[in-house]
């Protein structure tokens, strides 16, 4: 009995005679089943961003055109203002307090090349470098692949909690085991 047309069919019951591509594009399909059930792979999310709550009064205002650098580098107050609104928005996927107890980057080692750069002109460089990766990677988030590995907070977090979260990151980088 040969198959219909429109007939499924399965790793399982494909022979020889379907074809090494399909034989594949089918054995590729359920192992990304596989990791989704198994929870290695995420699916795109529908998530909404839910912004922090914060107080954000003891930091000097910056207005709304995003300043190239952050401004709040080695502020304490930044720091723990920082540490609130990462524990709400980012901890999920980043790990309490930074401890990279998530399942994505550990973001204590972004600016980990930088750290251990001497001259100190290529080390301002060079932080400036991550501090446009790090507001363009919170504003615009992490698509690969159509899957969202991180959400754009763009519109949702204002320049003042973005260089706050990065100033508490950069403080934990001493953690890093």
């Amino acid at each position: 009995m040969s198959p219909t047309l429109n007939a499924r069919r399965t790793p399982a019951t494909l022979s020889a005679a379907d074809g090494p591509r399909r034989l594949l594009l089918h054995l590729a399909a359920l192992l990304l089943q596989i990791a989704l059930l198994a929870g290695f792979v995420s699916p795109a999310r529908a998530e909404v961003a839910i912004p922090p709550v914060v107080d954000i009064s003891p930091l000097p205002p910056l207005g709304e055109t995003w300043l190239a650098a952050n401004p709040y580098r080695g502020n304490p107050q930044a720091v723990e203002i920082g540490r609130s609104a990462y524990n709400q928005s980012c901890a999920r996927c980043h790990g309490v307090d930074a401890d990279h107890q998530g399942n994505a980057a550990d973001l204590r080692r972004v600016d980990a090349y930088c750290r251990r750069i001497a001259d100190t002109g290529l080390r301002a460089a060079c932080m400036l470098d991550n501090d446009a990766f790090f507001k363009e990677s919170v504003l615009h988030g992490k698509v690969r692949v159509g899957v969202v590995h991180m959400p754009p907070w763009e519109g949702l977090l204002s320049q003042e909690v973005v260089w706050a979260i990065q100033t508490f990151v950069e403080s934990r980088a001493g953690s890093v085991k």
